[in-house]
């Protein structure tokens, strides 16, 4: 999968959007529309996923993290759209009641726009993207290199058939659960309500504590750097 860099613009016929970085006008209340994006959107992750915890965050910063996840949140509610409250909306992520353009809010909403990951619509419209897509490579190099060398087993993981994808995932998952404790029986059961499937969380927790041989490649990740 080859890591998009390049997006076109919102597909909203008739609008001409801003430069990325220019952000939203000032204003009491803003309004949110999805950035729909065939190009970019197949390849990308939904805004609340452990990749973008990992990988966007320490790129973008985690107020706008939280906002892009909490923007997400209301376009799944509204897929129409939805009108923004941008003073309460700053209250409920802790960025408090400043509004001027220095203000943590603006600035998080303005490195939405800087990272490509919202455009502005309107004078008082803001289009966000629903999926985020994969970092890109210009910015892999101010992550940490733990991060770095996960994120290279990510894509190359992403080549991989879904099955495969799905066992490794479930034994990432599995070793992290036997490392914080739990035995076997219990790894199955979380991995169950997980949605995984039987057999594969039965092999997956039984790898984890030692009690099936463990299948080739299917090594785990250092904690805390599992995408998933």
């Amino acid at each position: 999968m080859s890591t998009p860099t390049v997006f076109p613009p919102p597909s909203v016929v008739g609008v001409r959007p801003r430069r990325p970085a220019e952000g939203p006008a000032a204003g009491d209340r803003l309004r949110i529309v999805a950035w729909l994006d065939p190009i970019a959107d197949p390849h990308g992750v939904h805004p609340c996923s452990r990749y973008v915890e990992l990988y966007w965050l320490p790129v973008i910063g985690p107020s706008t993290a939280w906002l892009i996840r909490r923007l997400s949140y209301g376009l799944e509610m509204h897929p129409a759209g939805l009108d923004l409250d941008l003073t309460e909306t700053a209250r409920s992520l802790g960025l408090g009641e400043r509004r001027g353009k220095n203000s943590p809010f603006r600035r998080a909403l303005q490195r939405l726009c800087t990272f490509e990951l919202a455009r502005t619509h309107g004078p008082d419209a803001l289009a966000v993207r629903t999926t985020v897509p994969p970092l890109p490579l210009r910015h892999l190099s101010r992550l940490p290199d733990s991060l770095q060398a996960s994120h290279r087993r990510w894509l190359s993981e992403q080549r991989l058939p879904e099955p495969e994808q799905m066992r490794r995932r479930a034994r990432r998952l599995a070793d992290g659960l036997a490392r914080s404790g739990a035995d076997r029986s219990e790894i199955e059961r979380q991995l169950a309500r997980w949605h995984f499937h039987p057999a594969v969380a039965f092999r997956a927790a039984g790898e984890a504590v030692g009690a099936v041989p463990p299948q080739p490649g299917s090594s785990s990740w250092p904690a805390g750097v599992s995408p998933q």
